[in-house]
C-alpha cells in the first residue's frame, strides 16, 4: 500500500512466509489526530512520572523499576543511550499477559511478554537543539530508519517474538516555542507456554531490535 505523504496511515508486515522463515517485524505511519503523540520531555499529570534523562546519565537507568525488573531491558537502554548512537529512549513499559490476539494465535503460545520503548533522535552534531535541520524534525529520517529496521530484522531466524516500529509525532519543549516533529515506538513481543519462555524468547527480540538500532543510528 502506497501512501501520499507523512499525514497517511499505513503500515508494511513481514510475517513468516512457509520456505522462508523470518522475524514478523512491521513498521506503521500514525501521524493522524486520533494517534498516540509524545510531548518531549514528559510528565504525567500528577507529576509522579517524568522523563529520565539516561543519554546524558546513565547511571539513572538504575532508578526505573521497569529496568531494574528486567536485565534485558537494562540493557537495552543502556545501549540505545550510549554515544553508539544517535538516539535516546523517552519512556517505556513492559508486561506479561495471556489476553492474545486472534492473529497471535499462529504462535501457539498461552503467555506474551511484551515492552514499549519511546525513541528519539537525540539533539546534537553541534546544532542547537531546537534547530529544525536536526533529525528528530525529519519526517524522512524517521521513514527511513524504519523501513531499514525492517528490511534487517527480516533477515533474523523466525522465531516466537515480533516487533512493530511505529513513527507518530512528537512535541519537542524548546526554550521560546514547542515545536513538532516526530519519533519512534517499539513494541517487542515474546511468546511461549508459559511466562519463562515468553521472556525468553521476548529478550531474545529485544536483543535483535537493539543490534539493529545500533548498526543503523551510529553517529558519522
Amino acid at each position: 500500500m502506497m501512501a501520499s505523504g507523512p499525514n497517511s496511515k499505513w503500515s508494511t508486515s513481514y510475517a513468516s512466509l512457509i520456505g522462508d522463515l523470518t522475524m514478523d517485524a512491521d513498521y506503521t505511519i500514525e501521524l493522524s489526530k486520533e494517534d498516540p503523540v509524545l510531548d518531549f520531555p514528559w510528565k504525567d499529570p500528577s507529576g509522579k512520572l517524568s522523563y529520565v534523562d539516561i543519554r546524558r546519565h546513565p547511571e539513572l537507568v538504575s532508578t526505573l523499576v521497569e529496568a531494574e525488573r528486567f536485565p534485558e531491558l537494562a540493557e537495552f537502554l543502556n545501549a540505545i543511550n550510549s554515544a553508539r548512537t544517535t538516539l535516546e529512549s523517552a519512556k517505556c513499559d513492559v508486561w506479561e499477559t495471556d489476553d492474545l490476539s486472534p492473529e497471535e494465535e499462529v504462535f501457539g503460545a498461552s503467555r506474551k511478554f511484551a515492552a514499549y520503548i519511546d525513541v528519539v533522535f537525540t539533539a546534537g552534531n553541534g546544532n542547537p537543539p531546537g534547530d529544525l535541520q536536526q533529525p528528530r524534525f525529519s519526517f524522512p529520517s524517521h521513514e527511513h530508519l524504519a523501513r531499514q529496521f525492517v528490511e534487517i530484522l527480516r533477515k533474523a531466524p523466525e522465531l516466537s517474538s515480533t516487533c512493530e516500529i511505529c513513527v507518530r509525532r512528537c512535541f519537542y519543549e524548546g526554550n521560546e516555542a514547542v515545536q513538532e516533529g516526530f519519533y519512534f515506538t517499539l513494541y517487542v513481543n515474546g511468546y511461549g507456554a508459559d511466562e519463562q519462555a515468553a521472556r525468553q524468547r521476548w529478550g531474545i527480540g529485544l536483543r535483535l531490535v537493539k543490534d539493529a538500532l545500533l548498526q543503523l543510528s551510529s553517529p558519522l
